[in-house]
C-alpha cells in the first residue's frame, strides 16, 4: 500500500509504521465465534487479562454487527488556544488519516479520543472503509453516523455529537499505547466487538484466549441445543 503523509503530524509521532498482527487462523476463530463478547470476557477474567468495555460507554452505531481486527491506535489531545480562532484560521490538526494510510484490510482504528467533540466523521470514515478497516473503537465523540452506516462502516463510541474536532483537536501520537476507559491498548492487539461490549485481547494472549473462549462456546452450544429439546434444568450439561 503506498504510505504517505498528509503534513498534518510529524512523522516522528507514528511511533510504529508496521504493527505485530495476529495468524490469520487466529483471526478466522475469532470471527467464527458468534455473539462472543461475554465468553471472550469471561475467559480474560479467568486468564487475570484486563481489557473489557460494556456497549453502555462504547456503543455501537451500526445493530447486530460484530467485528475482529487488529487495533491501529491514534490518541488525540485538545488543541491549545481558542477554537473560535482557531476556526477562522481553518488550523485543523486531526491526524486519524495518517493511520488510515498505514491500515491493513481487516484493521481496527482505535482512538483515545477528546470528549464533546468529533474524532470522526462521515470521509474518515469512509476513507477507512475503503483501506480494507473492519471498524473503529473511539473514546470520545463522533459525527456523520448516517454517513459512516452508508458505508457500512461500524464505529463504537461514547459520544455523538455534531460540533467538529478539526480545530479542537490534535492528533499526537500514532500507533503508540492508549487508554479506553480505563483499559490500556497497543496497537497490534486484537480487537472484538459487538453489541454487547468490546474486548482488547493483547496479541501475547490471543491463542490463548481464543483455545479457551472456543471450548466454552462450544459447551454453551450444547447445552442451549438441549434447551431446545426440552431437557429439564437440572439435568441439563454443565458449563465450565
Amino acid at each position: 500500500m503506498d504510505i504517505r503523509l498528509t503534513g498534518k503530524i510529524d512523522k516522528s509521532r507514528i511511533r510504529h509504521m508496521s504493527v505485530p498482527r495476529a495468524s490469520e487462523e487466529v483471526l478466522a476463530g475469532y470471527r467464527a465465534l458468534e455473539d462472543a463478547s461475554g465468553v471472550i470476557s469471561d475467559v480474560m477474567d479467568r486468564l487475570g487479562i484486563p481489557g473489557v468495555v460494556g456497549a453502555s460507554v462504547l456503543k455501537p452505531t451500526i445493530g447486530g454487527k460484530s467485528i475482529v481486527g487488529t487495533a491501529l491506535t491514534v490518541r488525540n489531545v485538545l488543541q491549545h488556544g481558542h477554537e473560535y480562532e482557531a476556526a477562522k484560521k481553518v488550523a485543523n490538526r486531526m491526524a486519524e488519516f495518517e493511520a488510515h494510510n498505514l491500515a491493513q484490510p481487516g484493521d481496527v482504528l482505535v482512538i483515545q479520543g477528546v470528549a464533546g467533540v468529533s474524532n470522526m466523521g462521515g470521509i474518515s470514515a469512509q476513507t477507512g472503509k475503503r483501506h480494507g478497516e473492519v471498524g473503529a473503537i473511539i473514546m470520545g465523540g463522533i459525527r456523520d453516523v448516517a454517513h459512516s452506516r452508508a458505508v457500512d462502516y461500524p464505529v463504537w463510541a461514547s459520544e455523538i455529537t455534531p460540533r467538529t474536532g478539526k480545530w479542537r483537536i490534535e492528533t499526537m501520537e500514532i500507533n503508540g499505547d492508549v487508554e479506553i476507559a480505563g483499559v490500556r491498548v497497543s496497537c497490534g492487539d486484537l480487537v472484538y466487538a459487538d453489541d454487547t461490549g468490546v474486548c482488547f485481547v493483547p496479541i501475547a494472549r490471543a491463542a490463548e484466549v481464543l483455545a479457551l473462549a472456543e471450548k466454552i462456546a462450544a459447551a454453551e452450544e450444547i447445552k442451549c441445543q438441549a434447551i431446545d429439546a426440552g431437557v429439564h434444568i437440572a439435568d441439563l450439561p454443565k458449563t465450565e
